[in-house]
């Protein structure tokens, strides 16, 4: 079978998520969502109160845990060892321990013939940090969000606000700084965009701008 892949990479709060899944709607593609399959290994850690410093105890958890993607009216949730944990995976915390966990070789090992699997059965609209450059590397369309910093914790703010009003603006932009320092960085397939990957800057454009852009550059390359 013949799929066809796109790849969508770039920072936190470039607004991956949401542009690939409307993108994927509207070529009736599946949506990957890689980032929530770290942020489901983050959740397993924490849980365990095991630390991304002690890799052998990481290595030992993983042995033990089954990640998985499903989809429930063409939407995606996350499975960690069979149970959704679709909204548990999206706190502070978590994010933190994703970024922290996806610079171990032995995670990114554990997650890329899941994400290669999906790839090869469906066709995808699958973002990531590495999605371009490690995961999908003759992925048909590749693409790089990117956006200034400020407006990027922005964002996050008014998604994160919603469930914690007590959250603080100034939390945001130095967690998402240093997840991007994390995420580029890393010695393994640190984030930046692929030699042919095109280059979006979405910093002063709308969600739903944003969408249409990309979605009319999928459909051009098509």
């Amino acid at each position: 079978m013949n799929t066809i892949a796109i790849a969508i990479d770039g920072p936190a709060g470039a607004g991956k998520s949401t542009i690939s899944r409307k993108v994927a709607e509207t070529l009736g593609y599946i949506y990957v969502d890689t980032g929530a399959l770290y942020r489901a290994i983050g959740l397993g850690l924490v849980a365990a109160g095991i630390d991304t410093d002690n890799t052998e105890a990481v290595e030992e958890l993983l042995k033990t845990t089954k990640v998985n993607i499903v989809y429930i009216d063409n939407e995606q949730r996350v499975m960690l060892n069979g149970k959704d944990v679709s909204e548990k995976i999206r706190t502070p915390q978590v994010s933190m321990m994703a970024s922290k966990c996806s610079a171990l070789p032995v995670v990114r090992t554990f997650l890329l013939e899941l994400q290669r699997k999906l790839a090869r059965e469906h066709n995808v609209v699958m973002d990531g940090r590495d999605i371009a450059t490690v995961v999908l590397p003759d992925a048909k369309i590749k693409i790089f969000l990117t956006a200034d910093a400020n407006a990027r914790a922005a964002r996050r703010y008014d998604e994160l606000i919603l469930k914690d009003p007590n959250i603080k603006f100034e939390d945001v932009l130095s967690d998402l700084q240093q997840r991007d320092y994390n995420d580029s960085h890393r010695a393994i397939a640190p984030l930046k965009p692929a030699e042919d990957s095109i280059m979006v800057d979405t910093t002063d454009n709308t969600l739903q701008q944003s969408i249409e852009l990309i979605t009319n550059i999928v459909k051009q390359k098509l």
